[in-house]
């Protein structure tokens, strides 16, 4: 299967039935990470369970089914990024984005700078990130 490079995410949900219509559900996260803005209009491709799991790996049950089609963070604990503070968070962390508009809280940060950091934690949706470097 062919997946368009203009792909914002991918995730795995129910269809739910809503008087005369179906819905489906986007997770929060794909929202909060800046991917889906939802007063815009987007195509949605639907794919079967079965054609997805079809790609010649056999799945545990140990694993969740819904493991194989989230989209995983862009960046690695320990890993060293360049990056650009674009916002304040509400706890008055520095906030930048990097690929898929992934965010990453930088503590100690300002609106406008550019620091090297070291990923400190990574979450599905999040990362923190210790400043090793004031400007670059």
């Amino acid at each position: 299967m062919e997946i368009s490079e203009k792909l914002l995410c991918l995730f795995s949900t129910e269809v739910s039935t809503e008087e005369d219509r179906y819905v489906i559900e986007v997770p929060r996260q794909e929202v909060e990470t800046g991917d889906i803005d939802p007063e815009e209009v987007y195509r949605v491709a639907l794919i079967s369970r079965d054609e997805a799991d079809a790609g010649g790996e056999s799945t545990s049950s140990t694993q969740p089914e819904t493991a194989p089609s989230e989209p995983q963070p862009p960046v690695d604990t320990g890993e060293t990024r360049y990056v650009e503070i674009e916002d304040i968070g509400k706890q008055g962390d520095g906030i930048a984005r990097v690929e898929r508009g992934y965010v990453i809280i930088v503590p100690g940060a300002d609106v406008g700078e550019r620091v090297k950091i070291e990923v400190t934690e990574v979450k599905s949706n999040f990362a923190v990130g210790e400043i090793i470097e004031e400007t670059f």
